[in-house]
């Protein structure tokens, strides 16, 4: 018999709801004193006010009232707490799994002059300023159809049969829709090796700090460098805060052998905005020319930089998805890859852990200070990390950002920590690393894509359609029930570990297996198919 309640850890005091329970169902020896949601979990024995509560061998929170054996744990009766931390105390043991299956495995990448390989092949046109995002939006107009990039919606003559009913006089709020079957691309691909063009529009290059500007074009400069870019157009208003010359100083910084084409177009040195548009589109259409010759080649698995992250998660995130997609992290990092860990509000109790893991003390220094600095920042303005939970997280089990972190964390397995990344610094050793970023989710992946991310895994309980211009993102469900019901956003189903029908460790060997393909152009993710090309550069303000 399937059981109905887990406790995931032996040394945990909560259990874990697999599917509904009802009031006086009695499991583990231990009577429910009330209805228990799936996903949401009850209390093991009797807790006093000021008890500390556990799940996946850390403190998740306290109870803020007497909670009784079986009763239901809510934001009622509990509150956030975390683990405190302080000095490292190595802990560097690791048990690596077993990688004989991906031994001697290759994926078919596109290979940079500067030794990385990329999952794909785009083209940017990026602005310096938000000034400049009308201009980016009209070289779009200008391309993408007529290079047969542009994705006839499913939308398409939906309104034209709405103003037909009209016309015919038909009751329009009455009209029941239905999708039409034109999804596919307008017209082919003139260039068959560029994946596509990604535009890059944003609402930063001026009116902020000058840490912003900065920031802003260390991000960019990540992008036009990553090994999935083939070259980029940048145009620049001229007087604002991102300047060219920061632009240029940190792609140097990034690759000092920088060799892609990049055409950089100043509006007010040129003058005329018709004639700067002319020569953007026309010195755009040769960079693809150039950009259309790289062919995909076999490379190692070392070449691959998995960047992961969740978003929309549940009370079965951490027991599922995100644990599977840690297996997978380690394998990676066991064969040579580089593994990126984000969200640094959603690592809030798991610090002490991290900072063991860290291979040397000026790595876990680095990480305490920016994750100290960032729950500063926080709290200055009245806010703080125990205020990450979003209302759809709390509806599905996870209460406390405590009790959120731990789960979050488990996408980073369980390997030794070789680097620590400030916001939009590169990734550069192989093995786990950890980057910071916000737990918001569009912020997270632009960041993830900045350092370097060839691929990203992104794991979700409620369903979110993220994706990003230029790193394929994968969506990983945590549960059954929304792999079947978004089945448009969810390309793979860790459901499976919850029902029995796989372990994490089957589990994390099918995500490498998806991100070989990925990687190999092979299998397109569903957030690429749908065009979604998320782009939220952070500024460094709370954001949590």
């Amino acid at each position: 018999m399937k059981a109905k309640a887990i406790k995931i850890n032996p040394s945990d005091n909560v259990y874990v709801a697999l599917t509904d329970l009802k009031k006086g169902e009695v499991l583990e020896g231990i009577e429910l004193k009330t209805d228990v949601p799936v996903k949401h979990k009850f209390a093991e024995f009797d807790f006093a006010t000021g008890d500390l509560l556990k799940m996946y061998g850390l403190t998740i929170g306290k109870a803020a009232q007497p909670i009784q054996q079986g009763e239901h744990i809510t934001t009622f009766n509990v509150k956030h707490v975390a683990e405190s931390y302080g000095e490292r105390v190595p802990n560097l043991e690791w048990h690596k799994p077993d990688t004989s299956k991906f031994e001697g495995r290759t994926f078919n990448g596109f290979h940079r002059a500067d030794g990385r390989v990329g999952s794909a092949n785009y083209w940017l046109v990026v602005p310096m300023v938000f000034c400049e995002n009308q201009n980016v939006e009209v070289i779009k107009n200008a391309l993408l159809n007529e290079l047969g990039y542009a994705k006839a919606s499913q939308f398409q003559g939906y309104t034209q049969s709405l103003i037909n009913a009209y016309k015919n006089g038909v009751d329009v709020s009455a009209l029941v829709y239905k999708e039409t079957e034109q999804t596919e691309e307008g017209r082919g691909k003139l260039f068959q090796q560029v994946d596509g063009i990604k535009f890059l529009t944003h609402t930063g290059g001026c009116g902020g700090t000058r840490e912003d500007a900065q920031v802003l074009c260390q991000l960019l400069a990540g992008y036009i460098t990553h090994p999935n870019v083939a070259g980029a157009t940048i145009l620049s208003l001229g007087c604002q805060n991102a300047q060219v010359k920061l632009l240029q100083d940190a792609i140097a910084k990034v690759d000092p052998q920088f060799s892609k084409p990049l055409y950089i177009f100043d509006q007010q040195a040129i003058g005329n905005e018709e004639q700067m548009l002319r020569q953007a589109i026309k010195q755009t259409f040769i960079g693809l020319t150039i950009a259309n010759q790289a062919k995909r080649e076999p490379a190692p698995l070392s070449h691959l930089t998995l960047g992961v992250e969740c978003g929309g998660s549940d009370g079965f995130s951490g027991i599922s998805a995100n644990p599977s997609v840690g297996y997978c992290a380690d394998l990676l990092s066991a064969l040579g890859g580089k593994v990126m860990l984000a969200e640094f509000p959603e690592l809030c109790g798991v610090e002490q852990e991290l900072i063991n893991r860290c291979v040397n003390d000026d790595l876990a220094d680095k990480f305490t200070t920016i994750q100290a600095a960032y729950a500063r920042s926080a709290e200055a303005v009245g806010s703080g990390f125990d205020m990450n939970p979003s209302p759809g997280n709390i509806k599905d089990g996870l209460i406390t950002d405590a009790m959120k972190s731990a789960g979050a964390a488990k996408k980073g397995g369980n390997s030794p920590i070789f680097d620590v990344l400030d916001y939009t610094e590169q990734a550069t050793k192989s093995g786990l690393n950890l980057l910071c970023t916000p737990g918001n989710d569009a912020e997270c992946t632009t960041g993830l894509a900045g350092s370097g991310a060839n691929v990203i895994m992104f794991t979700t309980g409620l369903g979110n359609p993220m994706g990003n211009p230029i790193c394929p993102v994968l969506k990983i469900s945590s549960n059954s029930a929304l792999a079947e019901r978004m089945s448009d956003i969810i390309d793979i189903n860790a459901g499976t570990v919850i029902t029995g029908e796989k372990t994490i460790a089957e589990m994390g060997e099918e995500l490498l297996e998806y991100c070989i393909k990925t990687a190999s152009g092979e299998y397109t993710p569903k957030a690429v198919a749908l065009g979604h090309d998320d782009f939220i550069p952070w500024k460094r303000g709370v954001s949590l």
